[in-house]
């Protein structure tokens, strides 16, 4: 006789669409990681949410927020992709396939700084495979086993089963497209008030650190504001001219070689929170895990930042 199908279980595309986008806060993020589009992971949600019959998801100005439901059911559910990830790497170390390392990175040091590196590390170890995963979500999922190295900015206090080391530090300074510069000079922190400054909600009171730093609050006052969801949005309004955004060092380094971006003045570089990887302690003596980690500790130190 037949064994009937499971109809306890939603379908796999929506509970991933869901998990991806509870873990990167975003629909056009969650759409990027998984190769849809944005409206097929609104309708794999919708669909989840249809068949739980439970709202997950709820707007927060332009950000979606998870619901009570939706949080608990993201928690809960996590473990279980956890376990499908590590028990799929077991399977294809036992299968003699190249290991897979995944690395949880924050959105903009991803695109800004650790992927025009990445092929240096590829270069030391071809054998591996890396898997880069971005999201700012809270780096207790380490214990989990759902990815092997997290990268924060200053995780402090340290989760219990995780142990960390800081290898790279960050400061701040305002930057804009050349051209916006060259119509609209900057000479002095007072001059920002004729621009619009543009914030990020993923690194909230930055300019108003800086403006007091600069004894520049006045006009931060009277300056235009814009505000984006996440941080690489901000700069990238930057780059296209549409005001002085806070860019950190060194991550927009190479988008000042490369011209996109241009420090507004010489104003102080307000030193900021520090980048640190993150590690289970249980694997912090795996040696390709190590070895990463070295490699971050190497590049953060060396000029080319």
């Amino acid at each position: 006789m037949r064994t009937p199908p499971r109809r306890d279980l939603p379908p796999l595309s929506a509970l991933k669409a869901f998990e991806a986008t509870a873990r990167l806060g975003s629909l056009t993020a969650a759409a990027a990681e998984l190769f849809v589009t944005h409206g097929a992971v609104s309708r794999h949600i919708r669909a989840l949410e249809e068949w739980a019959g439970a709202a997950l998801f709820e707007r927060a100005g332009k950000r979606l927020k998870l619901t009570e439901a939706g949080t608990r059911y993201r928690d809960e559910i996590g473990g279980a992709f956890d376990g499908i990830a590590a028990a799929t790497e077991r399977l294809r170390a036992s299968a003699g396939k190249p290991r897979q390392l995944t690395i949880n990175a924050l959105p903009t040091f991803a695109m800004r700084w650790l992927l025009p590196r990445l092929a240096r590390f590829q270069q030391m170890e071809p054998q591996v495979e890396l898997r880069l995963v971005t999201s700012d979500e809270a780096v207790e999922r380490l214990a989990h086993g759902s990815y092997d190295i997290a990268i924060r900015r200053e995780a402090a206090p340290v989760p219990s089963g995780i142990i960390g080391a800081a290898f790279m530090e960050e400061r701040e300074i305002p930057v804009a497209a050349p051209e916006l510069l060259a119509r609209m000079p900057v000479t002095v922190p007072a001059d920002l008030s004729r621009h619009t400054l543009l914030h990020a909600d993923t690194r909230p009171g930055a300019w108003s650190r800086w403006l007091a730093a600069a004894d520049a609050e006045d006009a931060g006052e009277k300056a235009a504001r814009q505000d984006f969801d996440h941080f690489y949005l901000a700069l990238q309004a930057a780059s296209d001219g549409l005001g002085v955004a806070l860019g950190p060092l060194p991550i927009i380094a190479d988008d000042i070689r490369a011209g996109r971006l241009a420090a507004a003045l010489e104003g102080p570089a307000l030193p900021s929170r520090p980048y640190c990887w993150l590690v289970p302690e249980a694997q912090a003596t795996d040696p390709l895990i190590a070895a990463f980690c070295t490699w971050l500790e190497e590049e953060g130190a060396s000029g080319d930042t």
